[in-house]
């Protein structure tokens, strides 16, 4: 029986990130297809979830930056998806709605965030994709704490 040679120092970083680069690729050309740049869909599903959210809600469910949301929005308040209107209440705060087109392409993002995962762990078994989930959330885990 052979043995495997041991992995090099790093090995396990380099393919972590080919794989999220090649997922994020992918991502990119299903979403395409629905006129959306990656990143565009988890502020919907946000929205989806929660119509109305602010601005600064919005960007630390996401997990990023106010200006990163911003300049998402000012990309999909041109593109129809959603609106922006001052908060009722707080006149510092700006509320995000989705527009009708917006709330449209729930149904067509659903679809394709399907496929995408789908085809991600095409060919794993359950018990594969299961164990690969566990091994993710502890990842996830370290990471960020």
């Amino acid at each position: 029986m052979s043995k495997r040679p041991p992995a090099a120092p790093g090995d396990l970083n380099v393919k972590l990130m080919r794989v999220a680069r090649a997922h994020r690729t992918l991502a990119a050309s299903l979403l395409s297809e629905v006129g959306l740049h990656p990143g565009q869909e988890a502020l919907l599903m946000e929205l989806w979830d929660h119509d109305g959210r602010t601005q600064a809600n919005l960007a630390e469910s996401l997990g990023v930056e106010p200006p990163t949301v911003t300049k998402m929005l000012q990309r999909m308040e041109n593109a129809d998806l959603v609106d922006r209107r001052p908060d009722a209440t707080d006149r510092r705060a700006i509320r995000v709605y989705l527009t009708p087109k917006g709330r449209r392409l729930k149904g067509r993002v659903d679809k394709l965030w399907a496929e995408l995962e789908a085809r991600t762990v095409a060919g794993l078994s359950d018990r594969q994709r299961s164990t690969l989930r566990s091994l993710l959330n502890a990842l996830e885990g370290n990471l960020s704490s």
